[in-house]
C-alpha cells in the first residue's frame, strides 16, 4: 500500500493538477504513508490528483465528443461516417481508480482527516454514478482494497454485480453520509466538493433511477437482466423522486446559489453564467482551469475563422436541429422562418433580423449569423443569390472570395460544401464556453472551466420530480424560474415531460446532458432512429446567401436554405442495445461473475 500511495502522490505532484490552485508544489524523492495523510500539502496533492481523473462525458476537452447526437456536426475535413453507436460509447469502467480511492479514504480516515475522507467518498460516489448511467449495477465493493499477490484464490476478487437499485441506492446513501463531512460554504469556483455538491449528485442519481425505473417499464420490452443487473422495478420509481426533490429543495433552501443574473442583457447574460468565474453563485462543482496549469483547447480550436487568433479555428459546429429547438419569447415553435405559406423565401434586411424574438439562450449558446462576438459581427454568407425567374441562382465562391465587382460571395466563415478543413460547414459556431480573453484562443489554451452542476440543474430536477408526483402548480414555479431568466413566455397548465426534455435541451446544451436523457427516459431509440425521412435523426445546417441584384430594391438582403449537412454522412440510429454499454470480453474473462448486459 505504501509504494501504491508514494506513486499517486508522486504522480500528482508532478503533473500538478489545479483544482482553484490548490496544488503548486515539487515533488520529494521518497513520501511516507504518514506524511501523506498529516501533511497538508501532501493530502492536497494526494486528493487534486483523484479530482483531476474524474472527467468522463462529453467536455470541453473532447469537441468531437459533442458530434454524434444532435447537438453539432464536425467541420474540420472531410464528412463524419456515424451511423450507430458503438458497444462502449462513453463508457466508464474504472476499479483501479476505486481501488487507490479506497487506499486514500482509509489512509485520511485512520488520521481523522474526516473533510478529506468526505471529498474522496464523494469522488468515489461521482465514479460509481458514472458506471451505472453508463451499465447498469456494478460491483460494489465499498472500502475493500483488493490486492492480488502470485498463487491466491482469484475468486476473492471476482465480485459480482449488484442489481440496478442498489447501485443508485449506494450513491444516494454515501451522498448523505458525506454531506455531514464537507464545508457548509460553496468553495472557489465550485472546485471542490462542499455539503450542497454531494447533495447535488444525490438529486441527480434519485432523479436517474426514479426516470429507469417508471419508463423502462412502459417499453413494450423492458430491458432487464436475469439477475437485476438491468430493471429497477417501477414500484420504486415515486421513492426516487422523492429523494431527487429532496435534496433539490435542500439546496434551492440553502440560498447558498442562485440563477446568474448579473447582466441586462439576457443572451450576454446567459453566456456569462457558464464562462464568468467571479462571483458566479450558480456554479455548484466544475472541473476548473487555470492558466498556466490546466488549460483546454476549446477556444483555439472553435473560433470563428474570421475572429481567431491563429489557423485552428471552426472544428465543433452546431447544427439547425439545436437552434430550432430554442423557442422564440411569445411562440413555442423554434422553427426558423425562412420561407412564407406558399414557400417562397422571406428576405431579412440583416442576416441576424432571423433570430429576432428567440430565447436569449440561444445567443448565449450559438453564434448565428450576425451575432456579434468581441463586438464584432460575424458574418455567414454561403453565397449569393441572383434573381432567376420566380427563384434564384446560388453562386459560391472560396473563403473570403469577391466578384469584379468588389461584391463578397463568400465569407471566410462560409459555411461550406467541401471537405475543406477548419471551415464552417452548418452556418453555426459554439459560443457556449468559448473563452473571449485575448491570447485563450491561441495554442496557449484557456483557463475556462467545465461545469458538471450549476444550479439551473437544480431546478428542473425539481421541476421534473414535482411534475412525476403531481405537484404541478411546484413544477412550473421551478421551470419558469429558469425561463425568466431567458425572456421567455412562462408555462401554464400541466407540465409534461415533453416540456422538461425541452427545457433541458436548451438550458443545457454542450454540458453533457443530452445523451444521458435521452437513455434514462427512454426515447434515444425513437429520436434517433436511423431513418434518413426522420428530421429529428438527420443533422441540418443553415446556408445564408445575399441577394446580389444592382438598382433593385432587394438588392443586399439575406435569405437562408436549410440542407442536411454533408458532414453527418448517416442520419443518427441508436439501437435498443445502446440503453447500456456492453461489457468488455476482458472483464468477463476475468470475472465469470458479471452478469452480461441486454443484447450482449
Amino acid at each position: 500500500m505504501k509504494k501504491q500511495i508514494a506513486i499517486l502522490v508522486l504522480a500528482a505532484l508532478m503533473a500538478a493538477v489545479s483544482c482553484d490552485g490548490f496544488l503548486s508544489i515539487t515533488p520529494d524523492d521518497y513520501i511516507s504513508d504518514e506524511a501523506v495523510f498529516t501533511d497538508d500539502v501532501l493530502a492536497e496533492a494526494a486528493v487534486a490528483n483523484i479530482y483531476g481523473r474524474v472527467e468522463w462525458g462529453q467536455n470541453i476537452d473532447d469537441s468531437k465528443s459533442y458530434i454524434y447526437l444532435d447537438e453539432a456536426c464536425w467541420s474540420n475535413g472531410s464528412p463524419d461516417q456515424t451511423y450507430g453507436y458503438s458497444d462502449d460509447f462513453l463508457r466508464v469502467y474504472d476499479y483501479s481508480l476505486i481501488r487507490e480511492i479506497n487506499e486514500l479514504i482509509l489512509g485520511f480516515r485512520a488520521h481523522g482527516r474526516t473533510e478529506k475522507e468526505g471529498e474522496l467518498r464523494f469522488l468515489r460516489a461521482w465514479t460509481y454514478f458514472n458506471m451505472a448511467r453508463c451499465m447498469g449495477g456494478m460491483p460494489l465493493i465499498g472500502d475493500k482494497v483488493y490486492t492480488y499477490t502470485a498463487g491466491m484464490d482469484v475468486t476473492e476478487l471476482q465480485v459480482p454485480r449488484c442489481k440496478e437499485y442498489e447501485i443508485y441506492d449506494y450513491i444516494i446513501a454515501e451522498c448523505d453520509s458525506v454531506a455531514k463531512m464537507l464545508p457548509v460554504e460553496p468553495s472557489v469556483n465550485g472546485a471542490r466538493a462542499v455539503k450542497w455538491t454531494a447533495l447535488a449528485l444525490k438529486a441527480r442519481a434519485a432523479l436517474y433511477a426514479a426516470s429507469l425505473a417508471k419508463y423502462n417499464s412502459e417499453m413494450a420490452a423492458p430491458l432487464t437482466t436475469p439477475g437485476g443487473s438491468v430493471g429497477i422495478p417501477a414500484s420504486m420509481a415515486d421513492g426516487y423522486y422523492e429523494k431527487a426533490l429532496d435534496a433539490a429543495k435542500k439546496i434551492i433552501e440553502s440560498n447558498k446559489y442562485e440563477l446568474y443574473k448579473a447582466n441586462a442583457d439576457l443572451g450576454q447574460n446567459f453566456y456569462e453564467a457558464l464562462t464568468v468565474k467571479s462571483g458566479n453563485k450558480e456554479v455548484i462543482w466544475s472541473m476548473d482551469g487555470i492558466y498556466p496549469g490546466r488549460v483546454t483547447f476549446w477556444s483555439t480550436n472553435n473560433f470563428p475563422t474570421s475572429h481567431a487568433e491563429e489557423e485552428s479555428s471552426t472544428n465543433l459546429t452546431p447544427i439547425l436541429n439545436l437552434v430550432e429547438a430554442f423557442e422564440y419569447t411569445a411562440d413555442r415553435d423554434g422553427t426558423l422562418k425562412i420561407e412564407d405559406g406558399g414557400g417562397a423565401k422571406i428576405l431579412y434586411d440583416n442576416e441576424e433580423d432571423l433570430f429576432a424574438g428567440k430565447d436569449a439562450r440561444l445567443w448565449g449558446t450559438v453564434i448565428y449569423p450576425g451575432a456579434l462576438l468581441k463586438g464584432e459581427p460575424v458574418v455567414f454568407q454561403a453565397g449569393i443569390a441572383e434573381p432567376s425567374g420566380t427563384g434564384y441562382t446560388y453562386r459560391t465562391g472560396s473563403a473570403g472570395e469577391k466578384a469584379d465587382d468588389g461584391t463578397l460571395i463568400t465569407s471566410i466563415n462560409g459555411p461550406f460544401m467541401t471537405n475543406d478543413g477548419q471551415r464552417n460547414k452548418s452556418g453555426f459556431c459554439v459560443r457556449k464556453y468559448l473563452d473571449e480573453t485575448p491570447k485563450a484562443s491561441t495554442r496557449q489554451g484557456s483557463g475556462m472551466w467545465f461545469i458538471r452542476f450549476r444550479y439551473a440543474e437544480i431546478l428542473m430536477i425539481a421541476a421534473e420530480s414535482s411534475m412525476e408526483l403531481n405537484h404541478n402548480d411546484d413544477a412550473l414555479g421551478y421551470i419558469n424560474e429558469i425561463r425568466r431568466r431567458a425572456g421567455i413566455q412562462d408555462l401554464t397548465g400541466t407540465l409534461t415531460i415533453d416540456d422538461i426534455i425541452r427545457e433541458r435541451r436548451v438550458e443545457f446544451a454542450f454540458e453533457d446532458h443530452r445523451w444521458w436523457d435521452m437513455r434514462r427516459l427512454r426515447i434515444a431509440h425513437l429520436i434517433w432512429d436511423g431513418d434518413a425521412a426522420n428530421p429529428q435523426a438527420v443533422h441540418y445546417a443553415l446556408f445564408p446567401y445575399r441577394i446580389h441584384n444592382p438598382g433593385n430594391p432587394d438588392d443586399g438582403k439575406w435569405i437562408f436554405e436549410k440542407v442536411a449537412t454533408h458532414m453527418s454522412a448517416y442520419p443518427r440510429w441508436f439501437q435498443m442495445r445502446n440503453y447500456y454499454n456492453f461489457l468488455d470480453q476482458s472483464w468477463l474473462s476475468n470475472n465469470p461473475k458479471l452478469e452480461k448486459n441486454p443484447y450482449q
